[in-house]
């Protein structure tokens, strides 16, 4: 039997001897391929979030909530319409729920298979920037304009406590894989790591440029490590159980909203108000690819929000309207 010759680019391959076999094993980052433009919005999107089954959720600044099939850009479906702006999206699935998080300080939630709205919840005095649930918990935490944090029962959706951490905004939340701890983002550019049961701030520390506000943080898949971007755009790596600065990265030319791990754990993309994403490599802390408008592929306006989903797939959306889906 004559085995094919199979042309390779090394850059992202390499060769394994496997039961007297040779096959190919992905060495390196395959360059990202657009797949779909979704344009059904008329305004900026600001949130996205997962919805199972092969599709996503989105809202932004028309007030509008959708719904998309990844594999069907044109036929996205209307979810609800908001009383002001959508900054923040978290779909419950064993609960069949989609909390909406608008810009007044109320959050809508959604019964998603009776398409109505149960109640609005008004827990913020400003937008309510990030909405997040906590497995282990089974807990909701929301974070407002107003510089509070509320945690709710996701069984009824009562508020269980308040924290206010800050006269400026909060904007983000991440919870550790293994600890019952998070980190809040706050707009004067410090980082605050709070007891997720008694929301007891454990400490806080500046992390960016004062008052240049933390957009987003995430921590590594094995919780060792966590990357925060600010309005200063910096990307800064510390390490979790001592809180030591790693590496300071000017990321990009403008603020940092979004960092989001692909399901591999080995890549990782931020999003900029400079317009582009950026692909990283996570052990060498290095710039794999650069997606931008130039090449009429990436997004023309400042990107606000990524997500990576299990199947691969990264979403990103922004100011020009419109979602994208890359591979």
């Amino acid at each position: 039997m004559v085995l094919p010759v199979l042309q390779y680019d090394n850059k992202y391959f390499e060769y394994v001897a496997s039961n007297g076999y040779f096959l190919l094993k992905l060495n390196y980052f395959c360059p990202m391929q657009l797949i779909h433009r979704y344009t059904g919005h008329v305004g900026s999107v600001y949130a996205l979030a997962q919805a199972g089954n092969g599709s996503f959720f989105s809202g932004g600044g028309d007030r509008i909530v959708a719904r998309w099939s990844l594999e069907a850009p044109a036929d996205g479906d209307l979810i609800a319409r908001a009383t002001d702006a959508v900054y923040s999206l978290c779909h419950l699935p064993q609960a069949d729920r989609l909390l909406i998080g608008q810009g007044k300080g109320g959050v809508h939630v959604i019964h998603l298979a009776e398409n109505s709205e149960e109640r609005l919840l008004q827990l913020h005095d400003g937008a309510v920037f990030d909405i997040a649930y906590h497995s282990p918990s089974n807990r909701l935490f929301t974070l407002g304009g107003e510089g509070g944090v509320c945690a709710l029962s996701a069984d009824d959706f009562q508020v269980e406590q308040r924290i206010r951490l800050t006269e400026k905004k909060v904007r983000v939340i991440c919870f550790h894989p293994e600890s019952p701890v998070a980190l809040v983002g706050i707009g004067d550019g410090s980082i605050a790591l709070i007891d997720i049961l008694s929301l007891k701030v454990l400490h806080r520390f500046q992390a960016h440029q004062e008052d240049f506000s933390v957009n987003a943080i995430t921590f590594s898949p094995d919780g060792k490590y966590f990357m925060s971007g600010s309005r200063d755009a910096h990307l800064h790596l510390y390490e979790t159980e001592t809180l030591k600065l790693v590496s300071s990265i000017p990321a990009h030319n403008y603020a940092v909203y979004a960092i989001a791990f692909d399901p591999s754990g080995r890549f990782f993309a931020t999003a900029s108000r400079d317009k582009t994403v950026k692909i990283w490599d996570y052990e060498k802390m290095e710039v794999l690819e650069r997606l931008e408008g130039n090449d009429g592929k990436g997004h023309i306006n400042s990107v606000n929000k990524l997500i990576w989903l299990a199947d691969e797939t990264l979403l990103s959306a922004g100011d020009d309207r419109a979602i994208q889906s890359w591979k």
